[in-house]
């Protein structure tokens, strides 16, 4: 590329940077580097040696976590201010440097209940699975745990008001396993997603306690218009509900009561009362007998 050409490009750059009054120099967000670097670290601090690979010895580990937690403030309020400032960008920074390490205290004083949290949650996947040989595989090995812890630490953050870095963190989870969990959901104790893949969970639902679903269950929306944000769009399961694979359940009226449990592939727009199970029909199959098949059985006379 010669130089004109060069110039020419950097020129037009620069402009699209300063389009509509959005000044290139204002603050930028936490990048996703630093926001997956936070959630790596966090994990470690809650479940060391199995996020990092490393021994945490007895005579040094006061000190070894305190270091942790040291590195986890600085690294926390520097992403939880950057993302203040560009929510706030006329605020004063020493009054956002303020409320970024009040809030990094916060969320560390929380830390060992967060760990509690998931730990029932990872009790909760190896009671529910005959296939888990123990808790710590869970939370190796298991791609709804790793959602799910995701989520909490995310969750904390939308309900600090700091969305931008709480839906990365769940984002990235997402690309992880191919579970998708918005942070602003409700979910509660000893909660277990199982295989996990293709899940989705909307931003407005509400999980009681002992719940379990399965690979591709989908709680949406009836609708996405963007007039309806801030509403109740997802729906509601209370307490110890089970949906199977594949089942999808939509609207934000649509209550599906204490323990009822979901069957496979079933589409739900309605509530259902307690102690009831929702069955789809049979689905009709047409048996044939083989003739030739075109791969395995091919026309004689060559080619």
């Amino acid at each position: 590329m010669d130089e004109e050409r060069l110039g020419a490009l950097v020129d037009a750059l620069l402009e699209s940077y300063d389009a509509d009054g959005e000044r290139f120099e204002r603050p930028r967000l936490p990048a996703r580097e630093s926001i997956d670097a936070a959630l790596a670290l966090i994990r470690r601090i809650l479940f060391p040696g199995f996020y990092a690979d490393e021994a945490l010895p007895r005579t040094s580990r006061r000190y070894r976590v305190g270091t942790w937690l040291c590195r986890l403030f600085t690294d926390f309020a520097r992403m939880v201010y950057r993302a203040l400032h560009h929510a706030r960008p006329e605020a004063p920074p020493d009054v956002l440097r303020r409320e970024a390490r009040a809030m990094t205290e916060a969320f560390i004083a929380d830390l060992p209940g967060l760990r509690g949290a998931l730990l029932l949650d990872a009790r909760a996947a190896y009671e529910g699975d005959p296939a888990a040989h123990s808790v710590e595989e869970v939370i190796l090995t298991y791609p709804g745990f790793a959602a799910i812890s995701a989520y909490r630490i995310a969750h904390w953050l939308y309900a600090a008001d700091v969305p931008y870095v709480a839906r990365a963190m769940t984002e990235g989870a997402k690309t992880q396993t191919g579970i998708d969990i918005h942070p602003g959901a409700r979910i509660g104790r000893r909660f277990f997603i199982d295989h996990g893949t293709g899940v989705v969970i909307g931003e407005t639902t509400q999980i009681g306690d002992d719940v379990k679903i399965y690979q591709g269950v989908t709680l949406g929306a009836l609708s996405v218009h963007r007039a309806l944000a801030g509403a109740k769009r997802h729906p509601t399961l209370e307490d110890g509900v089970v949906i199977y694979a594949g089942a999808t359940v939509l609207g934000g009226r649509t209550v599906i009561g204490r323990r009822s449990v979901i069957g496979g592939n079933v589409w739900l727009t309605e509530s259902v009362p307690p102690e009831t199970m929702v069955l789809g029909g049979p689905a009709t199959l047409e048996y044939r007998p083989r003739d030739a098949d075109p791969v395995t059985d091919p026309p004689s006379g060559g080619a």
